[in-house]
């Protein structure tokens, strides 16, 4: 380098950037919205490579990146705001406040430090979160990377890094910015990276540099390298890129083929050379990151409106007191001695001020209306509840990673109750990145002994059993490989019928694929680094059958063909790659052209079966007719099928065809596209794959993959693509919406499913045609999005959330879906094979996504009704319709509320009535009335009964918890006050007077019992008449023996073998019964349940829930010992 300089002043650059907003054309600088991704056409940044000085007056971003909520300054009023959102928080402030001045009656300790305490454990624990995001970010920024510096490669750490610095990383690393590929140690120009932390996929992609820099690899010859890179500005477009590289008068064109994104990581290459084009939060990845959300659950919310309610009434009801005191204070009351001499709140001569200060007072005195208790007691049981039943939930424990689930926040747990709406990563979150060869059929045999899952499910439907046949001992299974079946195993292939056809076969398996070798060629230690899992599947496929791919060359690959000629013989054969024609999605098929070492021409050939069939050779009918129901067999059972062929070609035909291909190869525009392009025909067989998309569904696809954008695309003009293709989206979500509506208006019309990818959804989300993106979406009961950028994710999800303000939950496992989880009510994070980004930015980790299923039907029901739990975790689960109950918040709504306060008054005029009776009648054993503190003393200890009697009343399922906490606060009660009454002089032995006499029990029995009764028949009125699902639920199961395996799984798990484990874990299922096996009654009824499990209105009749629970039950079947 030139000068040091630069060098020497090696830091993170702050403050604002001056760039260059000339035009590549020739023409103004224009800048486009497109939602919130803005391309920077025609406006450009000038960089200098390897010229730190040139840099500096330009004063780009450095590297540095920050990820928390707060900082050193900004924590404490910051987290004090975020705190006092809670309109509970600046009630208790208020009332605080007031209890610190004279008029109040009582002691200011009792609110403040109650109110101190909730403050500071919030802040606590707001900075803890804060302090292990700052040490993630001190890990990230301090990781090394080699720099360019006087010819010698040396490292530094990423914080460190600057636009321009020439940089070395090394196989496995990560890309610590945006770089401009240079070179590689590979032929070619060509690298191999990892995108999983942008997108989610774990298939290798190629980047090729530009052929001029390849020369550019090692110190001495980097250290030339001096050229000048115009470039767009920094956006968040993850699959764009436009610029120039000018190096010695030359000016070469860049693509994203030339850009390595920070956070992705280097395969099957030694290192690779490069220059930094974007740092810090200007890279394409930290520009699609959001800020770290502050999340309230809806029914914080919620309970903000009811502390507002609550508090208006108290402001009423201390509005009359002191309108009334103001009134009727007088100095004719000379007892009171309000003659002279006193404050200004009982001066009778400024009836105002008493009635003001008098209304303070009354507000401080009545303030336990909305006691802090109770928040303390909500935030203790939130607390339970993630600590106690959610992170030690075994059924939510994955044995092979030792992960439990982790409830990471306690904010959020009745949210999980109430999802509507489920956003989810499909790569590697609903198909794991696994691929896994399981079935066969050549030549019209199939082999494969195994069962899915989803024809083991449709047995247990239908009531038939599975004969699982006996696993062969020398069975295979690893990554990419469950089948077993020995007629084809070990060799045995050579004995079938059709010997050559299995041959031609298992070659095609291990010849016809782009697959790559890393690692000992041997068959224990080497790994396969492939474009997709299936083809990783069928190379290791290919390898258990006895044709191990080991080695492959630009022209050559090498198999070791085992059994071919005789049983035991072993050999290396050589295949000369002639062709390789990939996959896409026009073609749908990819096909290898390869010459056998005796000259041999054959094609081999891959794809879907619609294009392959059409493709074959005359006759053979009854054979293509066998394959076929196999394929339909295979897909009915959720197996993604392909079909294999083959041709021996003539060398003259060869020579003519490949004279062709070159030409029209030569020919083509943009022919290094990605390995994997066919993202949307993906995304659609992972949703068939789910479940997502059936063939009863009508699809609605909108796609920029289509001639007519093509064809406005090839002209280059950005502003001309972005109005036809924002008018062509427009015109398809128009067409779209109005034929879901006519469809919707129909009485059997099919469900609606839409697809789109991620340019359409760029202009899809524009805000003139995202409200008809979101009616469009609302009316399909499935929506796929395909190839779109982690900030699109979050666009969708906060589409969704903010327009059908409905609860939504987002889960993803990789650093490319943080931004969806964080924008969703609920984030849950997968822990799984891309990183822990997702977790550590996630509300709820789990290991599996299967595991959703209890999180949310059981945990997730739990938590929202809160005080217990109404019916079993496998009855959750089995009747998925008591989610619903949720859903439509059945639990809190107004109504209850309202009901819940009419019977509070109910009991409290209960108590005032008791309270006058007892002053003026109640006399204890010496025969004198009783005192203000006899009746206070016996009203409270009613009180304290009633109240829990009442919350056992609001219980579903009693144990011997309840009865210890109910009857403990009872007790706690009684010896408080047999203490306190020995303690103070105005309540001195009032208690032990009261417990002298019959009076004391006898109201403490009856009282209880008036209070509660209009509870009891309102609970007993609904129940019978107007029952909850769950309600019927437990009446159906109400003598169903108690399922005590849950206690012991964990244990049994540990003992058992992987197979024996999958066997348990169906055999723990809830198997589908008659309707009237396990009913409680005999006689078959509740319509309305069965009817809405099967999607069908009918409604509730109450006079035959009346008869069916007035009924007999079943009685209990006797236990055999």
């Amino acid at each position: 380098m030139s000068g040091g300089g630069g060098w020497e002043r090696i830091r993170s650059t702050r403050g604002g950037r001056l760039s260059r907003e000339t035009s590549l054309t020739g023409r103004t600088a224009r800048t486009v919205r497109l939602g919130r991704v803005q391309p920077q056409a025609p406006g450009y940044r000038t960089i200098f490579c390897n010229d730190r000085e040139a840099n500096l007056p330009v004063r780009f971003k450095g590297n540095s990146i920050s990820t928390t909520k707060y900082n050193f300054l900004t924590f404490l009023p910051k987290g004090l705001f975020e705190q006092f959102r809670r309109v509970a928080n600046c009630y208790f402030l208020l009332i605080s406040i007031l209890s610190m001045t004279p008029i109040s009656p009582v002691n200011p300790v009792t609110n403040v430090v109650p109110l101190s305490l909730v403050l500071f454990v919030s802040l606590i624990k707001e900075a803890f979160e804060d302090w292990k995001r700052l040490q993630n970010d001190m890990v990230i920024n301090n990781n090394p990377v080699d720099v360019l510096h006087d010819q010698v490669w040396e490292t530094i750490p990423w914080k460190k890094l600057q636009v321009g610095d020439i940089v070395r990383i090394k196989q496995d690393g990560f890309f610590p910015a945006d770089l401009l590929f240079l070179a590689s140690t590979n032929a070619d120009g060509v690298c191999y990276i990892e995108t999983s932390n942008l997108d989610g996929e774990t298939n290798l992609k190629i980047r090729k540099a530009v052929e001029r820099t390849w020369d550019y690899l090692t110190p001495e010859k980097a250290v030339e390298f001096k050229g000048e890179v115009q470039c767009e500005q920094p956006n968040n477009s993850l699959y764009t890129f436009t610029g120039n590289l000018i190096i010695e008068n030359q000016t070469l064109p860049l693509s994203p083929n030339q850009l390595l994104l920070r956070g992705c990581s280097l395969r099957n290459t030694e290192y690779i050379v490069g220059a930094v084009i974007f740092t810090g939060h200007e890279t394409k990845v930290m520009m699609n990151s959001m800020n770290v959300p502050s999340k309230r659950s809806t029914l914080e919310r919620k309970l903000d409106k009811l502390i507002l309610a609550l508090f208006g009434t108290l402001f009423g009801m201390c509005l009359v007191g002191a309108i009334g005191s103001g009134i009727f204070i007088s100095s004719d009351y000379y007892y009171l001695e309000l003659q002279r001499g006193v404050g200004l709140e009982f001066n009778p001569s400024s009836r105002f001020s008493v009635a003001i200060l008098t209304l303070f007072t009354l507000i401080t005195l009545y303030s336990t209306i909305i006691p802090i208790s109770l928040y303390v007691s909500i935030e203790m049981i939130k607390f339970i509840q993630c600590a106690q039943f959610i992170n030690k939930d075994l059924h939510m424990y994955h044995v092979e990673t030792n992960t439990p689930a982790l409830a990471r926040t306690s904010n959020l747990n009745e949210e999980l109750g109430q999802v509507e709406y489920i956003f989810s990563d499909k790569t590697g979150t609903l198909t794991r990145n696994l691929m896994e060869f399981f079935k066969c059929s050549i030549g019209g045999e199939v082999y494969g002994t195994g069962f899915t899952e989803i024809e083991r499910g449709g047995a247990q439907r239908m009531g038939a059993k599975i004969q699982e046949a006996q696993r062969s001992p020398h069975a295979v299974h690893e990554k990419g490989f469950n089948f077993d079946d020995s007629r084809i195993m070990r060799g045995a292939w050579r004995n079938e019928s059709n010997p050559d056809v299995c041959k031609e076969f298992f070659r095609c398996l291990a010849i016809c694929h782009t697959v790559l070798t890393e690692g000992d060629e041997s068959p224990d230690k080497i790994t396969y680094q492939a474009a997709s899992p299936d083809e990783a599947a069928l190379v290791t496929a290919a390898k258990n059958f006895g044709f191990f791919f080991y080695r492959r060359t630009p022209t050559m690959i090498y198999v070791r063909e085992s059994h071919v000629e005789k049983m035991g013989n072993i050999t290396d054969v050589p295949y000369e790659i002639l062709n390789v024609l990939e996959f896409n999605s026009t073609r749908k098929r990819q096909s290898v052209v390869c010459r056998y070492a005796d000259g041999r021409l054959v094609l081999y050939c891959k794809g879907a079966d619609t294009v392959i069939y059409e493709r074959l050779a005359d006759g053979n009918n009854e054979l293509k007719k066998i394959t076929r129901e196999h394929l339909e067999q295979f897909g009915s059972a959720g197996l993604r099928t392909l079909c294999l062929a083959y041709k021996d070609l003539n060398p003259e035909t060869y020579e003519s065809w490949n004279e062709k291909f070159i030409q029209a190869k030569s020919s083509l525009r943009d022919r290094e596209k990605k390995l994997d392009e066919d993202k949307m025909e993906t995304a659609i067989n992972i949703a068939y794959a789910c479940n997502l998309i059936n063939n009863d569904m009508k699809q609605f696809i909108i796609s920029s993959e289509t001639d007519a954008i093509r064809e406005v695309e090839e002209k280059g003009d950005q502003v001309e693509i972005a109005r036809f293709m924002k008018e062509v989206v427009k015109e398809e979500l128009k067409r779209c919406l109005e034929e879901a509506q006519h469809s919707m208006c129909t009485v059997s019309g099919p469900k609606l499913t839409l697809v789109i990818d991620g340019k359409c959804l760029m202009y899809a989300l524009d805000p003139s045609l995202r409200v008809m993106l979101l009616n469009l979406s609302l009316n399909c009961s499935s929506v796929v999005c395909c190839r779109v950028s982690p900030l699109q994710k979050a666009q969708v999800t906060s589409l969704v959330k903010k327009g059908a303000r409905k609860i939504t939950l987002s889960i993803g496992d990789g650093a490319n879906d943080v931004s969806m989880i964080q924008a969703a009510h609920i984030g849950v994070g997968i822990s799984g094979m891309e990183g822990m980004q997702a977790v550590m930015a996630s509300d709820f980790a789990i290991a599996q996504f299967r595991f959703l299923t209890d999180l949310l039907l059981v945990h997730g029901r739990w938590s929202y009704l809160r005080i217990c739990k109404d019916v079993s975790a496998a009855l959750s689960k089995k009747y998925p319709e008591l989610y619903k109950e949720g859903i439509k918040n059945m639990f809190f709504k107004w109504r209850v509320v309202w009901t819940w306060a009419f019977f509070s008054v109910y009991q409290s005029l209960v108590f005032y009535h008791f309270v006058t009776i007892s002053g003026t009648s109640g006399k204890n054993l010496s025969g004198r009335m009783f005192g203000l503190w006899d009746v206070s003393t016996m009203a409270f200890t009613c009180v304290v009964i009633t109240v829990n009697l009442r919350l056992l009343m609001m219980c579903n399922s009693i144990t011997r918890w309840h009865y210890i906490s109910v009857g403990g606060s009872i007790l706690a009660w009684f010896v408080f006050i047999l203490i306190y009454s020995l303690l103070r002089e105005n309540v001195y032995y009032v208690i032990y007077v009261l417990m002298g006499t019959f009076y004391f029990y006898l109201t403490i029995i009856l009282v209880p019992i008036v209070a509660l009764l209009g509870d009891f028949i309102y609970q007993g009125v609904e129940r019978w008449f107007f029952p909850y699902d769950y309600q019927v639920v437990q009446e159906m199961h109400r003598n169903d023996p108690e399922d005590n395996s849950r206690a012991g799984l964990l244990e049994i798990g540990n003992r058992l073998t992987p197979q024996e484990e999958r066997s348990y874990a169906i055999a723990q299922l809830p198997r589908e019964l008659s309707k009237h096996t396990g009913f409680a009654f005999d006689s078959p009824g509740y319509e309305s349940f069965f009817a809405a499990q099967l999607g069908v209105h009918a409604p509730q009749k109450a006079w035959d829930v009346a008869r069916r629970a007035s009924m007999r039950g079943k009685p209990k079947p006797s236990k055999k010992h």
